[in-house]
């Protein structure tokens, strides 16, 4: 027995011995930084949630040397932010990836600080579900929820399972139950936008809704399949729906070929590509079904 954890504690000290060049120190916040992750020779991916300046943000590598980033973009609803370097970093052996993490195995959250150098803490994968919108209206490929203690250097660190491969980037932002691990896939889906554009373009059609249900003779008349809409309360001046011709009291049932009957329908519908096409959104109208076409629109921007 305890040539076996000795084994397994060699294992776990290799991987973070192998995985350390990849991991960074990042200077973007007061107090202290946050960690991130070597994603190619001249790309950082850390939290967009420690990212508190987009000025003067400097790296710490595994060899003690700091450089120079830039902030080539956000997205605080899957907390990711992307850094550029200056110059390429090499890291060693190249990272393996991870889309299939499972319940119950090994996970190390791998952290840097400029003081103590890798930080390391070992814990389970104690959920794994499907896809998962978070609070801050981002959508991630799967729900990761870690119980490693993330310490105050950790996010935006690396996680990975007992073969060292990467599961995602730890954060303790986007649950108050435990720290989570945004997907591997979701990383790579959102960086490559972030490195494109800066921002992650998200559609709208420019609505206020709330969630109504609707009564059961409706629903016979008119063949709904649903059993609730969303009904409009704000129809944003020269936005798509405003357009299209969509009023307030309209209720929406369904876009396309999907039926809303909760908000996170639309905007799961309105992120999944559509930005510009045209859609035939159906709605209930003094008790009749209207059928609209709208252009989805990109979402703008808040401003800094």
């Amino acid at each position: 027995m305890a040539s076996a954890l000795v084994n397994v504690s060699n294992e776990l000290a290799g991987i973070v011995e192998r995985l350390a060049p990849h991991v960074a120190s990042i200077h973007a916040r007061r107090h202290y930084p946050s960690s991130g992750l070597l994603w190619a020779p001249d790309v950082i991916v850390t939290s967009d949630h420690t990212i508190q300046r987009e000025e003067d943000i400097s790296i710490t590598f595994a060899d003690g040397k700091t450089t120079a980033a830039n902030l080539a973009g956000r997205d605080s609803g899957s907390d990711l932010a992307v850094l550029k370097l200056a110059a390429p970093v090499a890291s060693g052996v190249p990272l393996v990836r991870s889309d299939s993490p499972k319940a119950g195995e090994l996970a190390l959250v791998l952290g840097r600080s400029p003081d103590s150098g890798v930080n390391a803490s070992l814990g389970i994968v104690s959920a794994v579900s499907g896809q998962w919108r978070t609070w801050r209206g981002g959508q991630l490929d799967s729900y990761i929820r870690l119980d490693a203690k993330l310490f105050p250097h950790s996010s935006g660190g690396a996680v990975v399972n007992a073969r060292g491969e990467l599961i995602g980037i730890a954060t303790d932002s986007l649950s108050r139950i435990a720290g989570i691990a945004v997907p591997v896939a979701t990383v790579a889906r959102v960086t490559q936008k972030l490195l494109e554009k800066g921002f992650v373009p998200r559609g709208y059609l420019g609505v206020g809704i709330q969630p109504v249900a609707l009564p059961e003779q409706l629903l016979k008349s008119l063949s709904l399949s649903g059993r609730s809409g969303l009904m409009v309360l704000m129809v944003e001046p020269d936005g798509p729906a405003d357009k299209a011709g969509v009023l307030i009291g309209d209720i929406l049932v369904s876009v396309d070929d999907t039926t809303v009957e909760h908000p996170e329908d639309l905007q799961k519908y309105s992120d999944s590509g559509v930005i510009g096409k045209r859609a035939t959104a159906r709605f209930v109208r003094g008790g009749t079904i209207k059928e609209l076409s709208i252009t989805v629109g990109e979402r703008p921007r808040r401003s800094a």
